[in-house]
């Protein structure tokens, strides 16, 4: 659940769909990997499939999805605890140049 300034709680999925980030992604043609709450979200979010006793190509399937989302994972996890980045007063652009130099860094360890 997100907080928004009004106070209201909004599940992410709606959220995403507020701010129209599926349909971006979607006209951007960038395919990009999620949990299980953004089922329906659009043919450019990838999903792990629902079920408790998944065999065969399903269960692959949810593993493989798991392994790609454990590195955003991480490297989310590693930028929430450098206190660089909450201390920033730089552009947007220089930002954007930081984090991807820091999950580079990340990637190659």
């Amino acid at each position: 659940m997100r907080r928004w300034r009004t106070g209201e709680e909004t599940a992410d999925l709606t959220a995403a769909g507020i701010h129209g980030i599926p349909a971006a992604l979607a006209t951007a043609g960038v395919k990009c990997w999620a949990d299980k709450a953004y089922q329906g979200a659009g043919p450019s979010i990838r999903v792990p499939l629902c079920g408790k006793h998944l065999r065969g190509w399903r269960r692959r399937h949810n593993r493989d999805h798991a392994k790609i989302r454990s590195l955003d994972e991480r490297a989310m996890a590693t930028l929430k605890c450098w206190r660089l980045l909450r201390k920033l007063r730089c552009s947007t652009p220089r930002i954007t140049a930081v984090i991807r130099a820091i999950v580079a860094l990340e990637l190659a360890s």
